[in-house]
């Protein structure tokens, strides 16, 4: 008894919320709604007249059906991007075999060259016994052209020796006639021993003489430094005295005049110093002169006092240059021997290295020999460290290839397991779901067909017989003959709409149970084109139905008598209202 002002929208939600409608189908096209509380009856018989294909959609929209083409659908569009996934794999694994053929050719590879690393190695192993058998050889003949040069080298120490030998001997001969010479000469000298001591005296007196001078020049030396430095002092005095202006002692203005009278006195005993200086120089000038000329003398007597005392000596040694010449004799003599018996090692030490000169040329062969050894050897080694990189390589493409396949592995391993998934989807699970939906789709058909029937006797009895077939298109028969529906006439094809609509709404109640439409029905002009009789059979119909509440929408007069409550609405100036 609740009157309530709202918009078009919000008493739409209100109206769904009382039937307990899923939110859902709160939409502006409510198919549902449509088929279970109203539909006009012009849209009905729309539904008959579709394309078998449309019909099968709207009801499997309204049964709620559409769900199992949408998985179908979705199923289908899985599949397809299954497939796209299965053939991007397929294209990721399109080199997979041929990386296995890779993998093998790589571990061929590296086992060849394994085999070859050990070839190499052998064959550089016998080649270091080799090269260790020629330096061994080489070794020995060394040691022999190191005996020759040894003997060489005796040979050269021998010969310097000799050599030396030689040169003593001439040397001997010549200090022989040297000595002798001296002798003859010696022999022509004359000595006064009273001379030399004449010459000594001499030399200490001027050696005493010099010694006083050397004294003398000391103090003049002395006294002029002594003079110079007064002289200094009465400079400074005259400059102190010239710039006083107070007595030191009493503190008084000193007079100019007595300043000047006592600068004078300095005056004067600074020049007395001057000449006395002068004077001294000039003694010094000449004590220099003579103690020059003395030392000058000094030294022509030390040469006089030299040469006889050379001289005596010389004297003095003629008996040892004669026992000297003894002996040098003597030491030619040894040198004689010694030269001879130098002169046979020499020949002996030459014989020995000639017998081994032979093996310098033996030497030369092997040594290039065993660079010919160690050049292979040298590329031996290059090829066995070639070996080994060129295996090392190998052994990483091989774990890169391992790798590859590896994911390559897990690649095929997701795309079985997407193919099995493919197949399972598209054969097993699509044919449950289809055989699923043909299932449901029978079941309402079978009640839909019967309840299609049974109305449609209520309204046209004992003329026609009709049915639903596989698309839920309504089969009209007459004594065993199909009828078209367009063939029927207007009441006829009224009651088929109807029919369809009230089976089509029984149908969904039994099937939706939650919602709220059970008791309450709503038909626009349901008897458009009845004959009387069809219209008697509508009271029956709505006994049939057993709801609480059916509005009809009908311009039928005697629609009135099977209700009962009656709303009239006419149009006044485009306006639709309620007669009173």
């Amino acid at each position: 008894g609740n009157r309530k002002e709202m918009s078009v929208t919000e008493s739409k939600n209100l109206i769904l919320e009382l039937i307990n409608y899923p939110k859902e189908f709160a939409k502006k096209t409510n198919l549902l709604y449509k088929f279970t509380v109203y539909t006009p009856q012009e849209e009905m018989k729309q539904i008959i007249i579709e394309t078998p294909e449309t019909r099968l959609d709207t009801l499997r929209h309204i049964f709620g059906v559409d769900k199992y083409k949408r998985i179908i659908e979705n199923s289908l569009f899985f599949a397809t991007k299954l497939r796209e996934e299965i053939r991007n794999y397929e294209g990721q694994l399109k080199d997979f075999e041929e990386l296995h053929k890779k993998l093998q050719a790589k571990k061929e590879t590296l086992k060849i060259l394994s085999e070859k690393l050990l070839t190499e190695k052998k064959d550089l192993e016998n080649l270091k016994l080799e090269r260790k058998k020629i330096e061994t050889e080489l070794k020995e003949i060394d040691s022999k052209i190191k005996e020759k040069e040894k003997y060489e080298r005796e040979a050269e120490k021998i010969n310097i020796m000799l050599f030396s030998k030689r040169e003593m001997f001439t040397n001997s001969q010549k200090e022989i006639e040297r000595i002798n010479q001296e002798l003859a000469e010696i022999k022509k000298l004359s000595f006064d021993m009273k001379e030399l001591e004449k010459h000594e005296t001499f030399k200490s007196e001027k050696n005493l003489e010099l010694e006083t001078k050397n004294s003398e020049y000391l103090n003049i030396l002395s006294e002029i430094n002594s003079l110079e430095s007064k002289i200094k002092e009465i400079e400074k005095l005259k400059e102190q005295i010239l710039s006083l202006k107070l007595c030191p002692t009493c503190f008084q203005d000193v007079d100019e005049d007595y300043k000047k009278n006592i600068v004078h006195k300095f005056s004067i005993d600074s020049i007395t110093f001057s000449k006395k200086v002068e004077n001294l120089n000039k003694n010094k000038k000449f004590l220099i002169q003579e103690i020059e000329n003395l030392k000058s003398e000094i030294t022509k007597i030390e040469k006089k006092i030299s040469d006889f005392k050379l001289l005596k000596v010389r004297l003095e040694a003629a008996d040892e240059k004669e026992k000297r010449i003894e002996i040098i004799e003597k030491q030619i003599l040894f040198l004689e021997q010694d030269t001879k018996l130098l002169e046979n090692q020499i020949i002996l030490m030459r014989e020995s290295a000639s017998n081994l000169k032979k093996y310098e040329n033996i030497f030369e062969s092997k040594n290039r020999e065993l660079e010919s050894w160690m050049k292979k050897d040298k590329e031996k080694e290059m090829r066995v460290v070639e070996l080994i990189k060129e295996m090392e390589l190998t052994e990483i493409d091989i774990k890169e290839i391992e790798k590859e396949i590896e994911r390559k592995e897990k690649i095929k391993e997701r795309m079985l397991y997407f193919a099995a998934l493919e197949e399972w989807v598209s054969d097993k699970f699509l044919s449950i779901i289809k055989f699923t939906e043909k299932n449901i789709m029978a079941k309402l058909r079978e009640e839909f067909s019967k309840l299609f029937n049974e109305w449609f006797n209520i309204l046209v009895p004992d003329t026609f017989t009709v049915k639903l077939d596989q698309d839920f298109t309504p089969i009209i028969e007459q004594q065993d003959y199909e009828l078209d529906y367009s063939f029927l006439s207007g009441g006829e094809r009224t009651a088929i709409a109807l029919s369809y609509r009230l089976a089509l709404n029984q149908t969904l109640n039994s099937l939706l149970s939650k919602i709220k439409t059970h008791d309450l029905v709503i038909l626009d002009e349901p008897t458009d084109g009845f004959s009387e009789q069809q219209l008697d059979k509508m009271r029956d119909v709505l006994d049939e139905l057993k709801v609480r509440q059916i509005i009809i929408v009908s311009h039928e007069a005697k629609i009135e008598s099977f209700v009962e409550n009656v709303i009239k609405l006419k149009k006044d100036k485009g306006f639709s209202i309620v007669e009173s």
